[in-house]
């Protein structure tokens, strides 16, 4: 079951700005990424669906969550069927993304009050996604798609809530152009997670890297 409120996952998604994207088959890396990521400050994190079992870790992940990191809103993505999705809910997914829009994810997730954020490529599936109950937008590929596709919704669509993944760096022009072209948030995938980062357990530097990343959301919106 979810522990945060629909409300308060997506205030805390558009207070913080920042939302790491990360998944392993290894529950103890993954148990350090989240730690990691907490300590620099992360506040919502996405864990992906995307291996055998993946499932099984998020479960895990979840409880260690509730105990370790009591503040961490966690979710999940690459979810695109609504069985899935009320699979991870039950284990305490406390939102779902998904790569597309999925009308049946829309239904499961709204009788449970859990944040939906499908993936939209045009102003056409972000306004059906509105319609549906999506309060926040994934646009993806956000490298295909650009600032000037964030910057093209907002002119007619100024209510529109936006997450921007695919393409976004841990880098300040980066992420300051997309909030300046209007992003609600953004998320970041492997670019907060080097492989060799990773491999040599340095989970200081991914720390350091979140704590730097907040630094320009919080700059850039003063």
């Amino acid at each position: 079951m979810a522990r945060f409120s629909k409300i308060q996952v997506l205030s805390t998604m558009s207070a913080t700005g920042i939302v790491p994207i990360f998944y392993h088959s290894s529950i103890e890396i993954t148990k350090n990424i989240v730690k990691a990521c907490y300590k620099g400050g992360i506040r919502v994190f996405e864990f992906t669906n995307r291996g055998d079992f993946a499932y099984e870790v998020f479960g895990e992940l979840s409880k260690f969550v509730n105990k370790e990191c009591s503040e961490l809103i966690l979710g999940v993505g690459s979810i695109v069927d609504a069985p899935t999705a009320s699979l991870y809910i039950q284990l305490g997914a406390n939102f779902i993304v998904s790569p597309l829009f999925n009308s049946d994810v829309a239904r499961v997730v709204n009788r449970r009050l859990v944040p939906y954020i499908p993936g939209c490529g045009s102003v056409s599936e972000v306004g059906l996604a509105q319609e549906v109950g999506c309060d926040l937008c994934k646009i993806f590929p956000g490298d295909l798609l650009g600032t000037t596709f964030v910057k093209s919704i907002k002119a007619p669509m100024p209510w529109s809530l936006l997450m921007v993944t695919g393409g976004v760096k841990p880098e300040k022009d980066n992420i300051k152009s997309w909030f300046s072209a209007g992003a609600t948030c953004v998320g970041i995938g492997s670019s907060f997670f080097p492989k060799e980062t990773i491999v040599n357990r340095e989970w200081n530097k991914i720390s350091e890297m979140c704590s730097y990343a907040l630094k320009i959301f919080n700059e850039v919106m003063e």
